[in-house]
């Protein structure tokens, strides 16, 4: 819930209250490192104070104690202390243990008929050590990219094209990929010095990345439209064209396509997006994220380009306002 609640609360009460979130990411992402030298521990403390002033200042005349904890005292005025001389805090903490637990005794008993219990957890994760096993020793080339659930399937066509555009049943992402699908292959291809001539088309609702990710571009995934927004990482020639997050650039996917062209052994895999840009040059980042807006922009990228997927979430009282969620962890 901390990972989205700066963004829950924009915009409300003060900007103290969304601050106060930022903060709390900050010095909790730096609490979990397992290793620490001395100048991560000064800025250790220094997040620490941040998001304490904030905090005390917001919710002291709201505590019949003044917020005269132990254990937030302890937090503030101790816990660097405890580390010099004890180590990460991972390694005296109940975090992984708790994670341990969901992994090797909750799930395991869900998946029982509650029954002999034990019995059963235990023949479970063995199974399950077994699966690991062999996938170690099973060393297979791996496939670069896994496409589940062909959409269509046919050879380039500008009247088939435009009769999936005009499809009332299709959503209007999907639409408008089906809208800018000829000028934008037109140019992809013309980089390749090739024409569209011939080739065919396949469309897919998903594609598993080489890091496992998967990128979505369907209208009823579970009865809801999933079109994934993606970090992508720009050709250096690039940079000083763009405006960028250090080398990434954000876009929302509408297309998943895999096309063949004519004497082409290897297939074209690409992804149409439509790309976000930052709203504004003078304050690029709000709460340390990104903030974008959706323009009309829209390409062909090589879907082995793709860095990742990224969690985006809309301003809830702006128009085409977006925040990139830094604060996953």
């Amino acid at each position: 819930m901390m990972k989205i609640m700066v963004f829950v609360v924009d915009g409300l009460y003060s900007e103290d209250l969304s601050n106060v979130y930022v903060k709390w990411n900050e010095m909790y992402l730096l609490s979990r490192l397992e290793n620490f030298k001395e100048s991560d521990l000064q800025d250790f403390q220094k997040a620490i104070n941040d998001w304490g002033n904030i905090f005390i200042k917001l919710f002291r005349d709201f505590s019949r104690s003044n917020l005269k904890f132990p254990k937030l005292h302890s937090w503030i005025y101790h816990i660097v202390d405890t580390i010099r001389e004890h180590g990460a805090i991972n390694g005296y903490t109940t975090e992984t243990y708790e994670s341990l637990h969901k992994t090797y005794v909750k799930i395991p008993y869900r998946l029982s008929n509650k029954k002999n219990v034990e019995k059963q957890i235990m023949e479970n994760i063995r199974c399950r050590a077994i699966v690991m096993r062999n996938r170690v020793k099973k060393t297979k080339t791996p496939v670069a990219f896994t496409y589940t659930a062909k959409l269509f399937d046919f050879n380039f066509s500008e009247a088939i094209i435009n009769e999936h555009r005009d499809n009332p049943k299709l959503n209007k992402n999907m639409s408008k990929g089906f809208a800018k699908f000829i000028d934008c292959l037109n140019s992809y291809l013309k980089l390749l010095n090739t024409t569209s001539e011939d080739c065919r088309i396949k469309i897919y609702s998903s594609v598993t990345l080489k890091n496992s990710a998967i990128l979505r571009a369907v209208d009823n995934f579970h009865d809801r439209p999933w079109f994934s927004n993606i970090a992508i990482n720009m050709n250096i020639e690039e940079l000083s064209d763009y405006q960028t997050d250090n080398g990434i650039c954000y876009a929302q996917t509408l297309l998943i396509t895999e096309i063949r062209l004519p004497n082409k052994s290897t297939p074209l895999h690409l992804a149409l997006v439509q790309w976000y840009d930052f709203k504004s040059e003078i304050t690029p980042f709000v709460y340390g994220c990104p903030l974008l807006e959706l323009v009309e922009l829209y390409n062909f990228i090589e879907i082995e380009a793709i860095e990742d997927i990224v969690h985006v979430i809309s301003r809830f009282d702006k128009t085409n306002e977006h925040f990139v969620n830094k604060y996953l962890f």
